[in-house]
């Protein structure tokens, strides 16, 4: 299920096509939802303009609440996103205005002019230890240099406002009971601005601007995790790079969450580690 060049030729099947038939689905059910909620807004809007006003405040302040806690809200596992690159009628992506600070890093042209990590640096070892000494086995790479195959329409839309993505890999993971699957995404840009808009929103709002996940391949002999499953997602930017964690039970269930945290950060700081090494020149 790989695609892409540099030794990932394309070949079916397309690790992210299926999601493209859901987000049809989603967005039309979408659709109809927000038509209702106008109607029953419209009848109520005359008595509630205040409560409304209150109520977008709340709204706000869950959404910061919810990065401080890493982006599940600390009350169990976030659901998962719309898994599917199809553009829709959704709310519209805010323009980000991301510029670097004067007082950047004199040595950054110098790690900017590194060339943008490969799929066989980022994920170089199919069965990985971690630092806590747990083991996980890749089980699925994929790599594009059309990114919005796979992330979000809204992330999509928002990496729009600056220059292309220059190349997204992903991997997936599973620990040794084969219960976990865990997605790390390497999302990686030409500019540090561009970077920083993604992992910015990304941070704010971890569900709308997402990569997705992948589906095992048939040949690894593990379930599809259920649509619209819980999920824990993390994220942490490098130089040029941000670095994305999805975890989720294959089964979809939703307890367990602390050990499918600790297995998915795990795997993020595992994976970004090695991100860093390429980007500071100690990974060749």
């Amino acid at each position: 299920m790989t695609f892409g060049d540099q030794g990932f030729p394309y070949g079916p099947p397309d690790p992210y096509a299926p999601f493209a038939a859901e987000q049809d689905r989603i967005e039309q059910d979408r659709i109809e939802q927000d038509r209702i909620r106008r109607r029953r807004r419209n009848r109520r809007l005359a008595a509630a303009g205040t409560g409304a006003v209150l109520a977008a405040a709340v709204a706000a302040g869950a959404v910061m609440a919810a990065d401080r806690d890493g982006g599940t809200g600390g009350g169990g596992p976030a659901a998962a996103p719309p898994t599917a690159t199809a553009t829709g009628s959704g709310p519209a992506v805010p323009s980000v205005d991301a510029s670097l600070p004067s007082d950047a890093p004199s040595a950054l042209p110098s790690l900017l002019a590194r060339p943008v990590i490969r799929p066989e640096q980022a994920f170089p070892a199919k069965n990985v230890r971690v630092g806590d000494g747990s083991r996980y086995t890749r089980v699925d790479l994929a790599t594009t240099t059309d990114c919005a195959r796979g992330m979000s329409a809204e992330l999509a839309e928002l990496i729009e406002q600056g220059e292309p993505c220059s190349r997204l890999t992903a991997a997936l993971f599973t620990d040794a009971d084969r219960r976990s699957q865990i997605t790390v995404s390497v999302l990686s840009f030409a500019r540090v601005e561009d970077a920083t808009r993604v992992f910015m929103m990304a941070s704010m709002d971890p569900v709308t601007y997402q990569v997705v996940s992948l589906d095992p391949p048939p040949e690894a002999g593990m379930p599809t995790v259920p649509p619209g499953s819980a999920g824990v997602f993390r994220r942490v930017m490098t130089v040029r790079s941000v670095v994305f964690a999805n975890g989720q039970w294959g089964d979809g269930s939703e307890t367990g969450e602390a050990e499918l945290t600790a297995q998915t950060e795990a795997l993020l700081r595992h994976v970004n580690e090695t991100v860093v090494d390429h980007e500071d020149g100690e990974n060749r």
